[in-house]
């Protein structure tokens, strides 16, 4: 199917016209005949008053101009009445084009909806796309030999950088130690990562082919990450090489799903610093079930899903301060937290509260706990 631009879009305007021109018709020939047709048309009666105005013209200053005005209303009147004649010739009722256009429309909007566009022009983009590709694969042989032409200066350039092998050596040598410190730091001391690169054939990839590997218990074997780390360590391996990836890299948001897997107490709350250290200069998202982790945050989101006309919809809520620390109390205790499991929860929210302000904690504080808990747990702390 051949596409003109904008053609599609044409030819739902002109069926409009034809579908409508019996109306059409009858309202251009109404018109026509007020204009200018009939007993008493419209530009006649403004001629015979326009005449009868000018009887008078000279006795008034201000009569020559509006004789004139009414003039001109006359004559632009009488070229409106012309060219809506010219228009009502042109406009005929059509079955056999009217058929016509609505096949190449449906054709048209079959191929709008195969491939995921709007337009014609987007189908046009489209189909230039396509011909490139054919024309590409039609002169393949040509391609070929130009590739094969440009072949010993690619392989000289490729030998010349093989020669710089100290630059990515030393990188990833950097790498490899900032990875191992902070691997102390999630709770595996023992774990270390080491970066293998060996020189291959030339590829999209580069000429090294580079591999982590990995020794979870310092036992000298070190293998492929993806093969020997379990769910946890893997988890945490990650978490310390993209905290190290976002210091070198403008990364505006962070998104971790689950990274405390397999992980608990010390080692969750290691994890938790990290990602607090991270947010100070980008957005952190992260999705956990760890109240060391989830109580480094500065807001909790609650996605919970719900029955709406008889349909399940999930959704997302930011909490308030008092539903954050239920949350961080039912990640202690359970789904009914227990008097311990609320009082820590407060604990940590007081402490949190603290160190973002005195002034705002003492308020927040007073706001959100009740008369026994600030006489027994926090009045001692604001009292330091």
């Amino acid at each position: 199917m051949s596409l003109r631009e904008n053609e599609l879009e044409n030819i739902e305007a002109e069926l409009k016209m034809l579908s409508n021109a019996e109306g059409i018709k009858t309202t251009l020939n109404r018109v026509c005949g007020e204009l200018a047709e009939g007993e008493q048309p419209i530009t006649q009666q403004l001629k015979s008053l326009s005449n009868l105005l000018n009887s008078y013209t000279g006795f008034h200053k201000d009569l020559p101009e509006i004789n004139s005005r009414l003039q001109s209303a006359q004559i632009e009147l009488s070229d409106i009445a012309a060219e809506l004649e010219r228009l009502n010739d042109h406009i005929n009722y059509d079955a056999e084009k009217i058929e016509e256009l609505n096949e190449r429309m449906s054709a048209g909007y079959k191929l709008q909806k195969k491939h995921g566009v709007q337009s014609t022009n987007e189908l046009l983009a489209i189909q230039q796309q396509l011909e490139e590709k054919l024309d590409a694969v039609l002169n393949i042989a040509e391609n070929i030999a130009s590739w094969k032409h440009r072949l010993p200066t690619t392989t000289k350039s490729t030998a010349a950088g093989r020669k710089d092998i100290a630059g990515p050596q030393k990188a990833a040598a950097c790498l490899r130690e900032n990875v191992n410190q902070s691997l102390v730091q999630v709770g595996m001391p023992n774990a270390r990562l080491q970066v293998s690169m060996l020189q291959q054939a030339p590829s999209n990839n580069g000429i090294d082919a580079i591999e982590f590997l990995f020794d979870a218990n310092k036992s000298g074997q070190f293998k492929p990450v993806n093969k020997v780390a379990s769910g946890g360590e893997l988890s945490r391996l990650m978490l310390c090489v993209k905290s190290l990836v976002a210091e070198k890299m403008d990364l505006p948001t962070l998104i971790f799903d689950e990274i405390d897997t397999g992980i608990s107490g010390e080692a969750a709350k290691q994890v938790g610093i990290i990602m607090k250290k991270l947010a100070a200069n980008r957005q952190v998202i992260c999705i956990t079930h760890q109240p060391q982790i989830a109580g480094k945050a500065d807001a909790h989101f609650f996605v919970y899903k719900e029955l709406v006309n008889e349909k399940v919809k999930t959704n997302i809520r930011q909490l308030s301060t008092d539903e954050r620390i239920t949350a961080i109390a039912q990640m202690l205790s359970g789904e009914k937290p227990t008097a311990a499991a609320l009082e820590n929860a407060r604990k940590w929210f007081k402490i949190k509260l603290f160190i973002n302000g005195r002034t705002k904690a003492y308020a927040d504080f007073m706001r959100y706990t009740h008369y026994a808990d600030r006489r027994h747990l926090y009045l001692p702390f604001f009292k330091q």
